[in-house]
């Protein structure tokens, strides 16, 4: 009976019989032993590591915002008088973003990237719609990965002032380089992103009486569509999400282009953006039924 005694509770713990006086305590393990000394060592670590990954997100926070400013910049340009003020106004923009991408870099100098990508990829990735929604704007192309990191390339003089420059190894002693490159990953979702804003930018050019925009957008978004299709699901998880959002934009452009090109002659200019708008809404509708 008293072998059985205890079976339907708890059972006691293997220190519980020892007496109290036996246990051992905290206060009885010697700090300066290697191994306190080596789990001193790894709790430094930790922290540190810790305290920059905080740091990288609060800086692609910023980075974040900043690019969202410059895309809405970029957006009026489809109703300024002058498109060069707001080319040249985005670019002292982009390189205010640079300076806090420079941040990145000095903190990352020295560590391996991926294991802090994840801290930094929401801003690297708006930061790469932005320019390449300026480079489409100027250009009406499609800015390549290697062109961005190239801008990403940083040296800082002894008297602190920063430049960005692609120096030679003769110019590294003398000065401070660091570099950023952005992941093919970020890049094609940056870009997936871009064809959101070009499609609002189709949008704000028919409203303004603009129809040749929307076919040029229409053939450049089929272009990345074709681009990302043979990406197909071989690509990361993201890509594969985000190519049902980019189908969605380039449908209703070419269903925009549709209408212009069969109604256009006989619709006036100022009524084109509610055609465009009703366009959108049936789309939008279909879409949710289906």
């Amino acid at each position: 009976m008293s072998n059985k005694e205890g079976s339907g509770g708890f059972r006691k713990r293997k220190h519980d019989n020892f007496p109290h006086n036996q246990r051992r305590e905290g206060k009885d393990v010697n700090s300066s032993s290697p191994v306190m000394l080596a789990f001193k060592s790894f709790q430094q670590e930790l922290d540190a590591r810790h305290d920059k990954y905080e740091r990288l997100v609060k800086l692609s926070r910023d980075i974040t915002v900043e690019s969202k400013r410059t895309i809405f910049l970029l957006h009026r340009i489809t109703s300024a008088p002058d498109m060069e003020e707001i080319l040249t106004e985005s670019e002292i923009k982009l390189d205010g973003v640079r300076q806090k991408i420079l941040q990145v870099a000095q903190e990352l100098s020295g560590e391996d990237m991926h294991q802090f990508h994840r801290a930094i990829t929401t801003g690297l990735q708006e930061y790469v719609e932005a320019v390449s929604f300026q480079h489409f704007i100027k250009t009406r192309s499609l800015i390549s990965m290697d062109e961005i990191n190239k801008q990403l390339i940083f040296t800082t003089e002894d008297n602190g002032k920063e430049n960005k420059t692609s120096c030679s190894d003769a110019q590294d002693k003398q000065f401070g380089t660091w570099r950023l490159k952005i992941t093919p990953v970020d890049y094609l979702l940056g870009v997936a992103d871009l064809t959101g804003e070009l499609m609002r930018m189709c949008i704000n050019s028919v409203g303004n009486g603009d129809i040749d925009t929307p076919f040029e957008v229409s053939q450049f978004l089929r272009h990345v569509y074709d681009g990302f299709s043979f990406i197909g699901n071989t690509g990361p998880y993201e890509v594969s999400k985000k190519l049902y959002t980019l189908k969605q934009s380039l449908a209703k452009v070419e269903n925009a282009c549709y209408a212009l090109k069969v109604r256009g002659s006989e619709i006036p200019k100022h009524m084109l953006a509610d055609v465009f708008s009703v366009k959108t809404e049936m789309i939008d509708q279909e879409e949710g039924i289906s």
